[in-house]
């Protein structure tokens, strides 16, 4: 049955006071006002609201001989379970900086981790880097090597075509005795050495199929480039060759008529220098190509 304090107050006793829990002998010792200390014991607490009852006359003092006889000096024991609960609290104190440590162990181990990782992965990546330059160096390699053995194969062919000693036909077009008049390669003049180049092969008559073995001769730079990048049909073609180092240098119609609008008279130009130097780049660009081969 559950604690009544109404029901004690109305009518106390010591019977019904001993039956108490510490907890409900707390909540009486509250209600009359008695002072004590929360680390003393059932007895103590029982004992103080006993004499409280006893000093206001509502029970008999006759009580207090049957009541549990307790030291009225309590500092000893007080001091016994301060010490115990200093303890305690000390003891917790030490598992809750074990359990800090512990924690920080763990995650100065997970920075470590993740460290050596974040370290594995970059030296993959650069492994991998440097792989994929290696690959890259050595298919340019083998691309250079295979575009020297074409070009090898290319002069092996013109030499036995010419030579003599091989029974051949003397008659035939000797390439090598012509490749001293093909003019120089300028990337600042590409369109008029190509025109000057056409103009030479129509004026000493070179067979147009040794046009393109002639004129590669004598590229640099950018043209080189994409020269040995043309397969070897494209190559032996004159004419795709050309197309081809003229795209390369934005030497193509549609970008000589944007040249043509965008061109604007300098202040230091004169206007009949300024409609001559227009026109130029209608002759050379929009309006150029007056070799057979070529149309817009």
């Amino acid at each position: 049955m559950p604690f009544n304090l109404d029901k004690f107050v109305a009518s106390p006793s010591v019977e019904e006071l001993d039956s108490l829990k510490k907890s409900e002998i707390v909540k009486v010792a509250k209600h009359y006002g008695v002072e004590f200390q929360p680390l003393m014991r059932k007895d103590e607490i029982k004992r103080y609201v006993l004499e409280y009852l006893v000093d206001e006359s509502v029970l008999p003092s006759t009580v207090l001989e049957t009541a549990i006889t307790v030291p009225t000096d309590n500092t000893f024991e007080l001091k016994r379970l301060e010490i115990e609960m200093n303890k305690e609290i000390r003891l917790k104190e030490m598992e809750r900086e074990r359990e800090r440590e512990e924690r920080e162990r763990e995650r100065e181990e997970r920075e470590r981790e993740r460290e050596m990782q974040k370290v594995k992965e970059e030296r993959e990546m650069q492994m991998q880097k440097e792989k994929e330059e290696r690959e890259m160096q050595m298919q340019r390699e083998k691309e250079a090597r295979e575009h020297e053995f074409r070009l090898k194969q290319l002069e092996l062919g013109v030499i036995k075509a010419s030579d003599p000693k091989i029974g051949l036909d003397t008659g035939g077009f000797d390439v090598s005795k012509h490749v001293k008049f093909v003019p120089k390669f300028q990337e600042d003049n590409v369109e008029k050495f190509f025109n000057h180049f056409e103009k030479l092969g129509e004026q000493l008559k070179w067979p147009r199929d040794k046009w393109s073995i002639l004129i590669q001769s004598n590229f640099t730079g950018k043209a080189q480039e994409v020269y040995s990048a043309l397969s070897i049909e494209d190559s032996m073609d004159y004419d795709k060759v050309k197309k081809a180092i003229l795209q390369a240098y934005e030497l193509v119609p549609e970008a000589y008529r944007q040249k043509f609008r965008k061109y604007r008279k300098a202040d230091t130009q004169t206007y009949v220098e300024f409609a001559y130097q227009k026109k130029g780049i209608s002759i050379d660009g929009v309006l150029p190509k007056r070799s057979p081969h070529l149309t817009l």
